[in-house]
């Protein structure tokens, strides 16, 4: 055969080529008609999104590395994107629900925002990091491949795989299979919502259905036993009308027992009060004929008249109340007839209890239901009413014993006008106990509250003065992470993670030993009979230890702790604040280096003693302060309406801290409202816009010996109508009335008056019309929660329909986020707080001039 030319074997090569690459054309075309048979099938079969999604990467896991899988869907109703489905080797579930925006910071979001398929490896995904273009978030993987999920013209999701291997990459046929599915994916998770909808919707019509027939029936037989009780009503009231002995009335009554209920055995008692006495008329008994009289003791038909209530009373229930000493056997009875089920009903009249009527069985002939209990109270008082008719006229017979009963009834009225002033007085005793307990005791937790616990402290620091050996320590509690449970879980978690947190810190003190709540997420131990620092130190780790176990609730756990602040005993202490302050000064500095940790008291986190050089103390009024503006903004104008003024201090220790948290340091209310008017003055002079400024103002000013000093400075001002000061929704809440007069003559003078963190605890929609308010400021908490909990919004419906009346403004706390501020304006809040700015240098307190 003759050898091939170099021109035809090139020739030869090209259409090889050619035919290679139209065979992996071919081959890829049917991978992906085959993959989209496969999702449409699932689509068609499958009818939970929950059982959806795996079945979306067992599909893809045949084409495409996708161990590591995740897809992700906007909310309509938020606009955030949510997760779906995930999967993934080294990061857990927690791990992309750390924040709420995980997703629109990280590479997904970046994805989601460009509308484009995104491959990246691990080189390329830090190289745009660094250039700003999103965050990496949790594990970094090798491999990173992201498609946008499209329905119709819009980007509704994102689906991700992702590889760990370096050496697992993909290839461009496997994106573009992984495009193609993430095009179809969008319509097929709407046929398997459809499909969960329908379903559905069968399953709540084939109940209501139900219930309906159900209901229909219930009514048809309510309707039966309503005939047939006011039939049998009818034949007892027929018997009081006839003139019959009472021996007939006794006959009668047992034969329409026996058309009601099983009443084979039936005896009437009747019960003589006065002698304590119980007489048996009528009684008709298989296995028994003794129905003597006998004295009140200890049976059955004894415990119906005390409790006046209906009895019934199995085997099992009987030899529980001959445990329980309730009642007493009366003899040996009989094993061939043994009482296996017994019911009692009182005769009520007018008068209170007559006596009874039982019916009884015997060896498990019938057992007696709550229904028969139902019929025999139903007709019991028709019965007594009938019998206590026939017994009157019997006694009117009997006129001789007239003058015997009147004095025997006089008797019994006064023993029980003596036994209700017995009850009473008893009764009396017992609320003033209970008062006694609510006023020194959390209503929440049941601990000691801050009355107890300083009144406790002040016996303690009492007997030290005078004991020096009696060592003592204060241990000032603060829960980490309080305010997450409370937001992520709902208040009512928050309040049961208290009640856990109670018990867990006094299972770790002594029985003499006190805790107490002062509120919120603080608590307070005192530890008495010391003899070393060390006792107090090693209480404070186990709390430490105890509290780092995680709460959890719903599915969701949450990492607590606990920062905590000791002070212990010494001779310089001479009132109980001083020790409350030094133990909170110590618990702050714990939560400002890092949480989770006990620090002892020392000098230089508040004031020492006066025996300390002066360097060592650091007194409020020698703290450097600076103060900064927030813009009170409109979502639509960015030109500020009003300035909100915050006063900070440098701490030499705490740093950078605000004012509110600097307070503590003060040595009395005198210093605290000196220093608190001074800033006041200060920060308004510094300020001097022609746009309303608005500052914080605590009740402490409204006192009489604080407020001429603040009522005096708004008098000389010449441009009060610039001034608002804020006061809390907390404070003005426990305001007295003559802080709350004195807060009026205040807008009397032509000073504006506003009201800050409003909804924090709270809504209490009449202290927003105490004042013609200029503004007010909601809680950042209250604000967030509006977006997520209708009631939360109908409250704030509430608080916009009252504020409108006096043209006041409303502002809102919270992240400076377009789509937040967006989604509130929606919800009608219109202003919120800017960016914060400083407005004047740092000087000393001391320094500033009053």
């Amino acid at each position: 055969m003759d050898e091939w030319s170099p021109q035809e074997l090139k020739k030869l090569q090209k259409k090889n080529k050619r035919l290679k690459a139209l065979l992996q054309k071919y081959k890829q075309q049917h991978h992906l008609q085959h993959a989209l048979i496969l999702l449409s099938e699932q689509a068609s079969t499958i009818p939970e999104l929950c059982s959806f999604y795996p079945a979306i990467q067992r599909l893809l896991a045949d084409y495409v590395p996708s161990k590591n899988f995740y897809v992700v869907l906007r909310n309509p109703d938020t606009g955030l994107l949510e997760l779906s489905y995930f999967v993934d080797q080294k990061d857990g579930i927690q791990t992309p629900l750390v924040t709420d925006q995980h997703f629109e910071q990280g590479v997904t979001g970046y994805v989601f925002r460009s509308r484009a398929t995104a491959y990246f490896t691990r080189e390329t995904m830090t190289a745009a990091q660094q250039q700003g273009k999103f965050k990496i978030l949790g594990a970094q993987a090798e491999h990173w491949l992201g498609v946008p999920i499209y329905q119709d013209t819009d980007v509704i999701g994102v689906m991700v795989s992702q590889s760990y291997d370096a050496k697992q990459g993909y290839s461009q046929e496997q994106i573009e299979l992984f495009e193609v599915i993430a095009l179809y994916l969008a319509t097929a998770i709407e046929r398997v919502k459809k499909r969960e909808l329908l379903e559905s919707q069968v399953k709540q019509r084939t109940q209501a259905l139900t219930l309906s027939n159900q209901a229909l029936n219930d009514e048809i037989s309510q309707r039966k036993k309503a005939l047939e009780r006011q039939q049998t009503l009818f034949q007892i009231s027929e018997l009081a009308s006839q003139s019959i002995n009472i021996d007939d009335v006794y006959y009668h009554v047992h034969q329409i027992m026996k058309s009601i209920t099983y009443a084979e055995n039936l005896y009437i008692a009747l019960y003589d009060k006065d002698n304590n006495w119980l007489t048996f008329p009528y009684a008709v008994d298989e296995c028994s004929e003794d129905f003597g009289p006998r004295p009140f003791a200890k049976g059955f038909s004894e415990l119906v008249l005390t409790s006046k209530q209906c009895q019934l009373i199995d085997r099992a229930r009987s030899e529980q109340l001959i445990a329980e000493g309730i009642i007493e056997r009366q003899g040996k009875l009989d094993p061939s007839c043994r009482c296996t089920s017994w019911l009692g009903a009182p005769l009520k009249t007018a008068q209170g209890v007559i006596g009874l009527i039982v019916c009884q069985a015997y060896n498990n002939k019938y057992d007696f239901v709550q229904e028969d209990v139902e019929l025999i109270a139903y007709v019991s008082n028709q019965i007594a009413n009938v019998l206590q008719n026939h017994l009157s006229q019997q006694a009117l017979r009997q006129s001789h014993q007239e003058l015997e009963l009147r004095v025997a009834e006089k008797t019994r009225e006064l023993r029980q006008a003596n036994l209700h002033l017995q009850l009473q007085i008893d009764e009396r005793r017992k609320i003033e106990q209970q008062l006694y307990h609510d006023a020194h005791h959390d209503s929440l937790t049941g601990l000691p509250n801050r009355s107890l616990f300083l009144s406790q402290l002040e016996r303690t620091l009492g007997q030290y003065q005078r004991f020096p050996e009696k060592d003592f320590a204060v241990l000032f509690i603060d829960l980490d992470k309080f305010k997450d449970i409370n937001d992520k879980l709902g208040h009512q978690c928050g309040d049961q993670f208290l009640i856990e947190v109670a018990d867990k810190l006094k299972q770790c003190i002594r029985d003499h030993d006190l805790i107490a709540r002062l509120g919120g997420d603080e608590f307070v131990i005192l530890l008495t009979q010391l003899n070393e620092r060390q006792q107090a130190e090693d209480v404070a780790k186990r709390i430490i230890a105890v509290m780092q176990q995680p709460f959890c609730n719903q599915g969701i756990c949450i990492q607590s702790g606990a920062s905590i602040g000791i002070t212990y005993s010494k001779r310089d202490y001479s009132h109980t604040d001083e020790i409350i302050r030094d133990a909170d000064a110590a618990m702050y500095y714990a939560k400002q280096t890092g949480k989770g940790r006990f620090e002892f008291y020392h000098p230089l986190l508040g004031y020492g003693n006066d025996q300390q050089e002066p360097h060592q103390r650091h007194h409020l009024m020698d703290l450097h302060t600076h103060f900064r503006a927030s813009d009170i903004v409109n979502f639509d104008q960015q030109q500020p309406h009003a300035q909100l003024l915050d006063a900070y201090g440098e701490h030499p220790v705490l740093g950078s801290t605000s004012f509110e948290q600097l307070k503590r340091f003060a040595s009395d209310n005198y210093e605290l409202a000196k220093v608190e008017l001074k800033l006041l003055k200060y920060g308004f002079n510094q300020h001097q816009s022609d746009i309303m400024s608005l500052l914080n103002c605590s009740s402490l000013l409204l006192d009489d010996k604080h407020f001429e000093g603040l009522s005096h400075w708004v008098g000389q001002l010449t441009n009060k109508d610039k001034l608002c000061l804020l006061f809390s929704e907390a404070e003005l809440r426990f305001c007295s009335a003559n802080q709350m007069k004195n807060l009026d003559k205040l807008y009397q003078q032509g000073l504006h008056i506003g009201l800050n963190e409003f909804g924090k605890d709270r809504c209490e929609l009449s202290l927003l019309t105490q004042l013609p308010y200029f503004c007010v400021l909601l809680n950042a908490t209250f604000s967030r929660r509006v977006l997520q909990d209708p009631r939360y919004d109908h409250m704030l419906q509430g608080v916009l329909a009252v504020t409108q009346l006096n043209d006041c403004m409303v502002i809102a706390k919270g992240p400076c986020i377009l789509n937040y501020r967006s989604l509130l304006e929606h919800h009608g809040v219109h202003h919120f707080i800017g960016q914060q700015h400083a407005i004047a240098e740092q000087q000393p307190l001391h320094a500033i001039p009053s």
